[in-house]
């Protein structure tokens, strides 16, 4: 039976009404009403999306139709259309799923915030979700653009929603410079594909890709460029700057300063993953150009090792899970660059559900926390909130790619896939992948132990003896606190990175570790959702791995060719997920995991010294790392501070000296020059007028000599 349109509207839209709801009737609705109809929407939308897959996997034929055309001007068209395929149902349930969740989770975060942002936190992330579901079911390049550039306007409010924090406006605005960058390079190949196909509608563009093999574009006489490797690139820079990826990676971590639901839903589950998708969704024209498949694999692994180190020296409990997010979209960009366009899929599925388990986790840990974030105040979390503990620790055994972890089935098939790659860079490539399941294990191991185990490094006051602020506090506490909580370079207090060391949640501020009630479990709103996000990042991966993997699940979705096809290689040493798990536990990945295991269990469980002592041995790798390899600086010192003095160059050369002194003020000038010259001739004398006028005969008589002459 073909797919209802009908029911494809109503997903699309319904998270956009319960949007305009939230945000146009707040007033009326109340907090309630806000977060009622936006979750209504959202679990309708949900829900349908679930039949839409079931009936794709039932045998229901591709739906791509055209609903409304915008404009038409001769043979080019825009239109409003869906295309819902395998790829684009899978994407529906994990936006949707991911986003109700979500929803469901801010009632429990956000209940301390005030009614009108409340509403308007609700009705922005409707919205978000309405443009990524317009973005994963557009047909055409223009509702993709549209989409496109819907999640980012989105992520820039919702990560300014503090909008009284300069550090939370400055991160916006960040994030929206970052990505206008890499969007001019998405509009840019969108309108190369015009250029050389004449059309915008994926099919048709898709259909005439291989006439790309004879077109180049010509730069100049004996400079041609080949046209699919210039699409491909440009198109990936709009990747780059939604994904993330190096060099346009440096939002990502600084917008962890919006609510961190948010940091679930975007840089988890969702936006971040866009260009994953996009690269997937453009297989038939990235199959033609192996140059842009090296480029995309080179700077993935870039990505997947170096962002990752910078993990490891995080003390904020969100950043090392904005930096490992940073890492994994890197292996799915590696996955895309090898031709392994179904694992970089299968791992944004997978990743997304353990992810936004692990932002959601960390948001109940700030909660009872009481909106600290630094966790060298934190420590023996576990007794007093086991539920989070517990999810807390799945989705970390997900993240590090444990076997029978839904992270391992996606990862490790990554790692094998670039393995067996033949293609320029590979071998690069796979010592950055393998080296990232140390480094991942290393970061995500620290974050749980200096979190929930060992001993408590916050002070409360309600119980114990009172230190010098007057506050009580634990005898063991204050060892633990003085040792680690205080053990950093006296460059990190600047104001820069003082906030990145220690950023807060919420409008308020406190004195670090210090709480006014002891830790407790998050309440149920919050609990849930970490459950059933807990579930899948157990289980979803070894009851998909051998359909989505190797058994051509996605089908005309994602097209490669032949010679590219590693997955089809791999497919024969295939023998099902519990041969697969098994056979994890021999090989490289889980050995670097275990071996990360036992050196930061050591460290951070029995020898927490020694975590000091190899950052004073390792201090200029340390330095590098915390100043996050200076690119943040030289960003800003070339561009920021570039483009202010170019500014006022412009100011005081062109606007002032040229345009106000010479053109403005300099022809004014000019002409009370000459007016006081001609001012002076109207003397009054008659001898004056009479010998003007004797001259002028003189002269013209001698012109009249002259022109008989």
């Amino acid at each position: 039976m073909p797919l209802s349109t009908s029911i494809l509207l109503v997903i699309a839209l319904a998270p956009l009404v319960g949007c305009l709801l939230a945000g146009f009737l707040g007033r009326f609705i109340g907090r309630v009403g806000a977060h009622c109809v936006t979750i209504l929407g959202l679990l309708v939308a949900c829900g349908l999306s679930g039949y839409v897959l079931y009936q794709i996997l039932g045998g229901a034929p591709v739906y791509n139709q055209n609903l409304y055309t915008w404009f038409q001007i001769g043979h080019l068209s825009a239109s409003v259309g869906f295309l819902v395929d395998r790829l684009t149902a899978m994407m529906m349930v994990v936006v949707t799923f991911v986003s109700l969740l979500v929803h469901i989770y801010t009632i429990g975060y956000m209940a301390e915030e005030p009614d009108n942002a409340y509403q308007r936190f609700f009705a922005y992330i409707s919205l978000f979700t309405f443009a990524m579901l317009m973005l994963v079911m557009s047909n055409n390049f223009m509702q993709l653009f549209f989409g496109w550039e819907g999640v980012g306007l989105v992520s820039y409010l919702l990560i300014g929603f503090y909008f009284k924090r300069p550090t939370a406006i400055f991160a916006n605005l960040k994030a929206f410079l970052v990505n206008r960058v890499g969007d001019f390079g998405f509009l840019l190949g969108i309108s190369a594909i015009l250029y050389f196909l004449g059309s915008m509608d994926y099919a048709q563009v898709f259909a005439a890709a291989p006439s790309l093999a004879d077109k180049t574009l010509t730069i100049t006489q004996s400079v041609h460029w080949d046209a699919a490797t210039v699409i491909c690139l440009l198109l990936f820079i709009g990747a780059m700057g939604k994904s993330a990826q190096v060099p346009l990676h440096v939002w990502l971590p600084d917008s962890m300063e919006g609510p961190t639901p948010i940091s679930a839903l975007i840089h988890a589950a969702t936006m971040v993953t866009a260009g994953i998708f996009m690269v997937a969704r453009m297989s038939p024209i990235y199959e033609m150009s192996p140059t842009a498949l090296s480029v995309v694999m080179v700077i993935g692994a870039t990505g997947a090792l170096f962002t990752g180190l910078i993990g490891i020296v995080q003390n904020d409990i969100k950043r090392v899970v904005a930096y490992s997010t940073l890492s994994q979209l890197g292996y799915m960009t590696v996955a895309l660059g090898v031709s392994a366009y179904a694992g970089a899929v299968f791992h944004l599925m997978t990743h997304a559900f353990f992810k936004a388990l692990l932002f959601l986790g960390a948001g109940s840990v700030i909660i009872a926390m009481h909106h600290e974030q630094d966790m060298r105040y934190m420590g023996g979390l576990r007794k007093y909130m086991p539920i989070t503990w517990i999810t807390m620790w799945i989705g970390s055994l997900a993240l590090c790619g444990v076997p029978f972890f839904a992270g391992f089935y996606s990862k490790d098939a990554i790692i094998d896939a670039v393995k067996d790659s033949h293609r320029w860079g590979s071998g690069y490539a796979y010592f950055c992948v393998l080296a990232g399941a140390f480094v991942t294990a290393t970061y995500t191991f620290r974050q749980m132990y200096l979190t929930f185990h060992g001993k408590e490094r916050f002070t409360v006051q309600a119980h114990g003896h009172a230190n010098h602020h007057g506050v009580h506090v634990p005898q063991q506490a204050h060892a633990a606190a003085a040792h680690d909580a205080h053990a950093h370079d006296a460059h990190a207090h600047d104001a820069h990175h003082a906030h990145d060391a220690h950023a807060h949640d919420d409008h308020g501020h406190h004195e670090p570790g210090v709480l006014a009630h002891p830790p407790k479990e998050s309440p149920w709103v919050v609990t849930l959702p970490l459950v059933l996000l807990a579930i899948p990042s157990l289980l979803v991966g070894f009851f998909t791995v051998g359909p989505m993997l190797y058994g051509h699940w996605f089908g005309d979705a994602i097209h490669v060719n032949e010679t590219n096809d590693v997955l089809g290689e791999m497919a024969r040493e295939f023998h099902g997920a519990l041969g697969m798990a098994l056979e994890g536990f021999k090989q490289p990945p889980f050995w670097l995991v275990f071996a990360a295991f036992v050196v930061t269990t050591y460290i951070y469980l029995f020898n927490i010294k020694l975590a000091g002592t190899i950052k004073s041995a390792l201090k200029p790798i340390y330095i590098m790392l915390d100043r996050k390899y200076w690119i943040d600086d030289i960003y800003f010192a070339i561009f920021a501070k570039g483009g202010v003095a170019l500014g006022r160059a412009l100011w005081k050369g062109g606007d002032a000296a040229v345009i106000d002194g010479v053109l403005i003020n300099g022809s004014a000038g000019m002409v009370e020059r000459i007016a006081s010259g001609m001012r002076r001739l109207q003397s009054g004398y008659l001898y004056h007028y009479a010998f003007a006028m004797i001259l002028g005969l003189i002269l013209l008589l001698g012109g009249y000599w002259l022109v008989g002459q």
